[in-house]
């Protein structure tokens, strides 16, 4: 199922197809919904996008998805919010959020579907596989649609080298022309603005927290080895693993969105860096 919900007084004798719209559904997705049989039900029964709804009619969206991940309830992701609309999870490093190629059944996606059978997986927010942190999962399209314009994200993370106070790069990033991967910061890329500020010194790195003003993959890793300090751990733009950092340091810490009904939630990441 995508989603459920009851006409309201105020929508009493709209076209469904109207109501569809007007609740933020895009017309590709109806259309989706048009062609799959039970896709849009009124009251338990078949509609059409021209029939007129009166208040109190249930409407019922679904579709059958064939690439939904398959279920891996040995998978463990502590959740750290969920509702009716949304759940948001802990991400290990380690784990994609989506499945690819090389990884099969270890992905959020397939702790998402062992944890809510039928439910489509939606992340509103990505994370590379090393970063650890908060994810975003909507449980219909709708919230999806709108928490996807709502979230704010602050990451922490340590960097090679000593850096003092606050500071933002402002560069931007393209794909690496031989590589579907890595980025690099060129002329001809997208706009990007990351801000840093410093939170402590360990030695010869320094932890920081990081808000990023756009959202290009893989931005706060190209912009600190940019600037000469790249993210401790960090094989693929910085010096690797260490012996005081074995892994990639970096953890959406902390993740704010507004839910469909307009409350505002907020949440925070158990792990360390």
């Amino acid at each position: 199922m995508l989603y459920e919900f009851t006409v309201s007084a105020e929508r009493d004798g709209c076209k469904l197809g109207d109501l569809l719209r007007a609740e933020g559904y895009s017309r590709r997705l109806v259309t989706s919904l048009k062609r799959t049989e039970g896709g849009i039900l009124r009251n338990g029964e078949f509609v059409r996008t021209v029939d007129i709804c009166r208040a109190g009619d249930r409407i019922t969206l679904t579709r059958a998805d064939s690439t939904a991940p398959e279920p891996n309830p040995a998978l463990k992701v502590r959740l750290l919010y969920e509702n009716e609309r949304c759940a948001v999870f802990d991400k290990p490093a380690g784990m994609p959020v989506h499945e690819s190629m090389k990884h099969r059944g270890d992905s959020l996606a397939n702790a998402f579907a062992a944890r809510y059978e039928g439910l489509t997986f939606r992340s509103v927010n990505r994370l590379d596989r090393e970063t650890c942190g908060c994810v975003i999962c909507a449980k219909d399209a709708h919230a999806a649609k709108v928490m996807q314009r709502s979230y704010e994200k602050r990451y922490v993370g340590v960097c090679e080298g000593v850096l003092e106070g606050q500071g933002s790069v402002r560069a931007p990033i393209a794909r690496e022309r031989e590589s579907v991967i890595t980025r690099c910061v060129r002329a001809d890329g997208k706009p990007a603005e990351t801000l840093w500020r410093v939170i402590e010194r360990r030695g010869d790195f320094t932890l920081l927290e990081f808000t990023l003003l756009t959202g290009r993959t893989h931005q706060i890793r190209v912009h600190m080895a940019h600037i000469g300090h790249p993210l401790a751990g960090d094989s693929l733009y910085g010096s690797g693993a260490s012996a005081e950092y074995p892994r990639l340091a970096l953890c959406c810490k902390e993740i704010a969105f507004t839910l469909p009904d307009g409350e505002t939630v907020t949440c925070h990441s158990g792990f360390e860096i």
